[in-house]
């Protein structure tokens, strides 16, 4: 009967009409563009159409379109639509069709190999009608579906494809569901143990004794729905007499030993009881061991060993759960879960070391867990610490790179060499943490050998030498990098590396590698130039000739154009007396990069940066007198001062677009390296007292001419802000006569990325120069407020999301820019505003505060309302400010919260709620009674507030901040429910 299902199934035509053939074109190779349209929007019609899904299922059963895959696979994509949309709520009638066309579709794919991914899309099409029926309308699910096995290999295929859609669709914990489907996937997997599970397991195993010669692909992915299902089934089903013997076979076939391997492995991971899980695991490892599988060759084959080795890693890993559920509870048992782990060790130590990474790479999680699992022996015995020597001396070993690696041009096989570098990082260090006397040691005779005699000495152990005297810092951590004080045995191991590290001259090796590894090893361990501050000249030189800054790889000069900047913040103390000598010998790389230098230049334009810095904190830091310092720091920005005016005059001149740009981009870049220079300054030692004033203004005199330019003006005055924001930090008044000129030139047409940018910049000056700022700001202050109101009026298109970005950004600088002004001692700025101005002011604070949908923007904006009550809202206040707390403030205080995004439960939004409560707290500190009869007789009222609630309200407004604030948030969270 099931048979006939299968055959006969979908037998009755259910739709009357025919495919498109016309449109049906457009899935062709060579249909144009127009067709390929055409025809993907007749297939979402078809999708939308109550029957269309009939129609395909007819064009699929009645082999019209046998020959024609893409037009299979659209039928199929809208089946598939109407199983997750609407066949759920479809009545017997429209189940038995599914069902019908499921035989159908069955029987079509045991007659003939469609190609992989149109069988696929079927198995997934019956799932998806599985999920949905399975128990309820179809118990007999698998029943009918086993039956179909009998037709031959190809529908055993699709019936192991099938299975493993449904645990896709059911088990998959990659896969994240509802609550409901959640819900759904129990009721079937407990349906499946009550009804099936039996039967399937007895399927798998007369699949896999049936095709093991003729047909190892259905094989191995029988295999693979073992490993699949083991996880929710009894494992009785398959750990037994029968299926074990089979799976154990299998590791002798090449062609089935892999997916013999991972259904093991699948096996062995299944949760359950610790003392179980290791009889299981040695009940494995005795078969294995048995028919020699683990015996294994060194020529074998890479990917089978890769396999094994993750096998051996579960077990391992298992066993050591296993071990640490026990030990605390059963000492018997324990112990002979211990003995299990150590029994693996010597294939641990077999597959760690194999020459392939991705072997080796495989037993991480195995040997992470084993040094874990020694830490809390003790004490250690004699063979487990030869364990750890054994683990130490591989890993060495393993962390050299191969020869073929490319330094110059990496690849996507030095990227995963790199990647399994960090796993053995992480395996170093934790071999550091159980033993860190042996890793000293054994890290100690290596590098001093190596080191010694590098000119005998491979590359990559010459780099490895290195290496791992850099990791030892990691490895043995110190506080704050003092690595140089305490364990004396340490400490005299680490200078003596680092001392040879030097007095070697390794840093003469030549290859980018091996100076990237001792610039990198000499900025780690800086502090041991404190202690031997002898070896600074040498460190200095290396970094300055042609072993850095003039090295012949690009690599090697940009990581010591930034290690170098580290290594003189570090040293700061300690080189004084090589100043000089260093600004001389770097004078090359100050070289500003034009266009017409060709851009030849020995670093990018980012490395450069790092160049300016460090000569800036080199100067700033020094013992010179402020006259020398001023000579100094003038040599170091005299290319720049040389060459800008040139470059400016060049810009304007110039008419090739592609050189406009050019010249605007180093100009840009003459600003930036200017201002990298000034990082130099700090509260302790500033512009004033270094005597560096001159040179700077100087340069700020001749940028600020910049500003005027036509062309790039956006590329310009990014840096001319940049330089502004780093002089605000370092001069004093003496910027203040620029400040117009920049702010005179930005109010022409600007941009809302331009007055975005620049706020700040007013924000930084107004905090920094409060009311000697004042008297500016109150003349300037209207022409930028109504710049910015222009420019945020100024219509743009709503599908233009930077245009539409950009003008979000400019109105939060804004609130913040008023937020500036009010914080900061400048309030008269506002309060000599005229009247109607002022009050437009006022008036975008209260829109912002309720209307603007950005809550940290509505903190703001209420945090302005709450220090202008403070300053206006007394009896001595502002005129006319006090109709604008009743009329505008008290309202917005209230009307806020209710908006429908005003979220409550959001974290952001309940910051401006506070802000709010302590707005209304601020009115009634400065009004009293006044505001609570107002609350009470007038505004409360009209919002339909009993006098009860408005009572209520108003004593808790009366309460301390933070329990009215408690029932403020309470008391809007009531309102909006």
């Amino acid at each position: 009967m099931i048979y006939a299902w299968c055959v006969d199934g979908y037998s009755t035509p259910l739709y009357s009409y025919t495919m498109d053939e016309k449109v049906l074109r457009g899935l062709e190779q060579v249909a144009s563009q127009e067709e390929r349209n055409q025809a993907l929007h007749y297939f979402e019609q078809l999708k939308q159409s109550p029957d269309g899904w009939k129609l395909c299922a007819q064009a699929l059963t009645s082999g019209s379109y046998e020959g024609n895959d893409n037009v299979k696979f659209f039928c199929l994509i809208v089946i598939e639509a109407y199983l997750r949309t609407r066949y759920k709520e479809s009545n017997q009638e429209g189940h038995e069709l599914i069902k019908s066309l499921i035989g159908s579709l069955l029987h079509v794919q045991a007659q003939k190999q469609d190609k992989g991914f149109l069988r696929n899309k079927v198995s997934q099409i019956i799932s998806l009608a599985f999920v949905i029926d399975y128990p309820v309308r179809w118990l007999g699910f698998f029943t009918d579906l086993l039956h179909t096995l009998s037709i031959g290999h190809l529908a055993v295929d699709m019936y192991l494809r099938i299975l493993l859609q449904i645990d896709s669709e059911v088990v998959d914990r990659d896969i994240v569901h509802t609550v409901q489907e959640t819900e759904r996937n129990i009721q079937i997997k407990d349906a499946m143990r009550d009804h099936s599970v039996l039967q399937l397991a007895d399927s798998w195993l007369q699949i896999m004794n049936q095709y093991e010669s003729t047909q190892p692909e259905i094989v191995c992915m029988c295999l693979d729905v073992v490993g699949k299902y083991i996880s929710w089934i009894d494992i009785g089903l398959i750990a037994n007499d029968k299926f074990v013997p089979v799976i154990i076979r299998f590791m002798s076939n090449t062609l089935l030993r892999e997916s013999a391997c991972d259904c093991i492995h699948e096996i062995i991971s299944k949760g359950m009881d610790p003392v179980a899980k290791t009889m299981l695991v040695e009940s494995f490892t005795d078969v294995l061991e048995n028919v020699g599988v683990l015996t294994l060759s060194e020529d074998e084959d890479c990917d089978f060993l890769a396999k094994m080795a993750k096998l051996i890693n579960c077990m391992g890993v298992q066993l050591i759960s296993s071990w640490q559920k026990l030990v605390k509870v059963d000492a018997q048992k324990a112990s002979e879960t211990l003995q299990a782990i150590e029994n693996k060790i010597s294939q641990l130590f077999r597959f760690f070391g194999d020459e392939d990474d991705d072997v080796s790479g495989a037993v991480a999680g195995f040997t992470t867990d084993y040094i874990s699992f020694l830490k809390q022996m003790n004490p250690l015995t004699g063979k487990q610490r030869e364990n750890i020597e054994s683990l130490l001396y591989i890993l060495v070993k393993k962390m050299k790179f191969d020869e073929s690696y490319n330094f110059e041009q990496e690849g996507e096989d030095e990227a995963m060499f790199q990647e399994y570098r960090k796993q053995l990082k992480t395996i170093f260090n934790n071999l550091a943490s159980l033993d860190s006397h042996l890793v000293l040691i054994t890290v100690h005779n290596l590098v001093t050998h190596t080191l010694s005699q590098w000119e005998k000495m491979e590359l990559k152990d010459v780099e490895l030498a290195i290496t791992l005297l850099y990791m030892m810092a990691e490895a043995l951590p110190a506080a704050q990098g003092q690595h140089f004080t305490g364990d004396l045995t340490k400490v005299s191991a680490l200078q003596e590396m680092m001392r040879l590290l030097i007095s070697s001259r390794i840093s003469c090796h030549g290859h980018m590698i091996v100076m990237v590894h001792f610039f990198e090893t000499v900025v780690r361990y800086e502090k041991f130039f404190q202690c031997e501050p002898q070896h600074i000249p040498d460190v200095l030189m290396a970094f300055m000739d042609e072993r850095g800054f003039h090295h012949r790889s690009g690599q090697v000069r940009s990581r010591a154009s930034y290690l170098f900047s580290r290594f003189i913040k570090g040293l700061k103390g300690q080189i004084n007396n090589y100043i000089d000598d260093i600004l001389d010998r770097i004078g090359d790389l100050l070289i500003l990069n034009t266009p017409d230098n060709g851009y030849q230049h020995l670093l990018s334009n980012e490395d450069q940066l790092f160049v300016y810095e460090t000569a800036g904190s080199l100067i700033v830091s020094s013992n010179f007198p402020m006259e020398k310092k001023s000579m100094l720091m003038n040599q170091v920005l005299a290319p720049i001062a040389a060459k800008f005016n040139s470059l400016l005059e060049k810009l304007i001149d110039e008419k090739d677009e592609n050189r406009q740009l050019a010249y605007a981009q180093s100009i840009n870049m003459a600003m930036a390296l200017a201002s990298r220079a000034s990082k130099g300054f700090s509260s302790q030692q500033t512009m004033q007292s270094s005597g560096c004033e001159a040179v700077f203004v100087k340069l700020l005199q001749m940028f600020i001419q910049a500003v005027t330019v036509p062309v790039h003006r956006q590329l310009i005055h990014v840096g001319v802000r940049q330089y502004l924001h780093r002089m605000v930090v370092c001069l004093e008044k003496e910027i203040l006569p620029f400040v117009p000129i920049v702010l005179e030139n930005l109010l022409k047409q600007p941009s809302a990325k331009e007055l975005h940018d620049f706020i700040p910049l007013m924000n930084q000056l107004i905090m920094k120069f409060k009311s000697d700022i004042s008297p500016f700001l109150q003349e300037v202050f209207m022409p930028v407020v109504s710049t910015i109101f222009r420019v945020l009026n100024t219509p743009v298109d709503d599908l233009d999301q930077v245009a539409v970005t950009e003008k979000k950004l400019l109105q939060k600088s804004y609130y913040l820019f008023i937020s500036t002004i009010v914080s900061n001692d400048v309030l008269d700025v506002l309060k000599n505003q005229e009247a109607n101005n002022l009050h437009q002011i006022l008036i975008t604070i209260v829109q912002g505060a309720s209307d603007f949908p950005d809550p940290s923007s509505q903190k703001t904006c209420f945090n302005i309302l709450k220090r202008l009550v403070a300053a206006w809202g007394g009896q001595d206040g502002l005129q006319g400010f006090l109709d604008f707390i009743y009329e505008s403030i008290i309202p917005t205080c209230f009307m806020a919260p209710m908006k429908p995004d005003f979220d409550l439960k959001d974290a952001q939004t309940s910051l401006a709620l506070g802000e709010d409560a302590l707005c209304l707290k601020c009115i009634l500190e400065q009004r009293g009674d006044e505001m609570l009869n107002y609350l009470l007789g007038d505004y409360l009222p009209t919002h339909r507030l009993s006098p009860e609630q408005a009572q209520e309200f108003c004593d808790a407004l009366k309460s301390d901040n933070k329990m009215f604030r408690n029932y403020f948030k309470n008391f809007f969270t009531k309102a909006k429910s």
